[in-house]
């Protein structure tokens, strides 16, 4: 499961507004800057230590050869688990240790910039080569903090074997998904301890944003997801629960396993799982809508942040813009991720696979998760109560009483 996007309006993130605007060139060579981007630095005879993942650092080694070959600078990727770099991030960066640059979600924004552990890029006229979203995505305060690479959201996957289409309301859904046969007519992370990220989709058909937002589509740090509506909602999710549609028994695994052996129709999922239905006859679909509203999804952005103790901040910036920003890079990333990249050149190409034009498709109109750090107080105790009116409790007055606790947080 991912989790992370940021601050932005919901038109601006709607990932389908997504136009062409020239990228880098289509091989490792280094490009040359975009007119009025940050200028490249010179080669001083320094290494920038890189923090990446695993998975994607293929793709890095591309960008940093090619800024070495450029430069005469070096890159030292280091491979660091995306928890362990957020926490070891937030504890090195003060000491004057850490890295130059770490990749990471966008919703880490505003702990790292309140924490004084970031400092701002400079995109230049390179910032129009991005999607808007991706780049609002990684702007905190009116600045841009860092380079963002790629796109994901949730959208409903579907064996077409199974059903030939995804109806607009859930309970159309469950009545196809019940036609087709199969043990059950729809499948959806949850578990003991809740899953708020997944279940946001349907949620947000009843809710809308998780804060209040601004006219600029910033967030307040006002809750917005109590009242009639979140009641609504609560009430919603007792019956899914009363009815075996949505159970705290289907974990990650399970509901994985089910669609991949033909037990369910659809699933709520997103990126992440397409290499485990590989060979399947499958199709990618917008959230059909539970309440009144259409159903849509968080949007996360996945880039790169300058640490603020940075000694190498220029070439951090060069290293950031010029060449993870670069078109045969984020081809790359696109390669290992299967993530719509940032770069509306290589989301472009990357569209062409009716799979990812289907997570496109999904997620138009998508809510921004917020960067903002009150956010933090609000996982817990939002998975958890879903989890207990899955499970029975009183819905409208277990949703009052998280409402009530989440405000508490905030309060302290």
């Amino acid at each position: 499961m991912r989790r992370g996007i940021a601050l932005l309006t919901v038109g601006a993130l709607s990932v389908l507004g997504l136009t062409a605007c020239g990228g880098g060139g289509n091989d490792a060579e280094a490009p040359a800057p975009e007119e009025g981007a940050e200028a490249p630095a010179e080669s001083t005879g320094q290494t920038l230590t890189v923090w990446v993942d695993a998975n994607r650092e293929a793709a890095f080694k591309t960008a940093a050869q090619a800024y070495t070959d450029a430069t005469g600078n070096d890159v030292e990727l280091v491979v660091k688990d995306n928890e362990q770099m957020r926490t070891e991030f937030s504890t090195q960066v003060p000491t004057g240790q850490g890295p130059d640059i770490a990749f990471g979600a966008n919703d880490w924004i505003g702990e790292f910039v309140n924490n004084g552990l970031i400092s701002p890029v400079e995109l230049g006229d390179k910032a129009g080569d991005f999607s808007e979203g991706s780049v609002a995505a990684f702007t905190f305060d009116g600045q841009v903090y860092g380079v963002p690479y790629a796109v994901e959201n949730l959208a409903i996957i579907r064996n077409a074997d199974l059903v030939d289409s995804t109806p607009a309301t859930f309970d159309e859904m469950i009545e196809m998904g019940k036609a087709a046969g199969v043990e059950y007519p729809f499948v959806i992370q949850v578990g003991e301890e809740g899953d708020p990220y997944t279940m946001y989709p349907f949620q947000s058909s009843f809710t809308g944003p998780v804060f209040e937002q601004n006219e600029d589509g910033s967030y307040t740090s006002n809750l917005a997801i109590g009242g009639a509506e979140g009641e609504a909602f609560a009430q919603w999710l007792q019956e899914q629960g009363q009815a075996g549609t949505i159970s705290t028994s289907i974990t990650y695994d399970i509901a994985l396993d089910s669609f991949k052996n033909g037990q369910a129709p659809y699933i709520l999922g997103g990126p992440w799982m397409l290499a485990d239905f590989e060979g399947m006859n499958i199709a990618v679909d917008p959230i059909p809508s539970a309440g009144p509203n259409q159903g849509v999804p968080f949007l996360g952005v996945q880039g790169g942040f300058i640490s603020a103790k940075s000694q190498n901040a220029l070439m951090a910036n060069d290293f950031l813009v010029n060449y993870v920003g670069d078109e045969a890079v984020q081809d790359e990333l696109y390669k290992v991720g299967k993530r719509l990249p940032a770069l509306t050149a290589s989301a472009d190409k990357a569209a062409s696979d009716p799979l990812m034009a289907g997570f496109q498709a999904a997620s138009e109109g998508g809510f921004p998760m917020p960067n903002i750090p009150e956010m933090g107080a609000v996982w817990t105790f939002w998975g958890k109560t879903e989890a207990q009116i899955l499970n029975g409790d009183d819905p409208v007055a277990t949703w009052n009483k998280m409402i009530d606790d989440i405000q508490a947080e905030l309060d302290k």
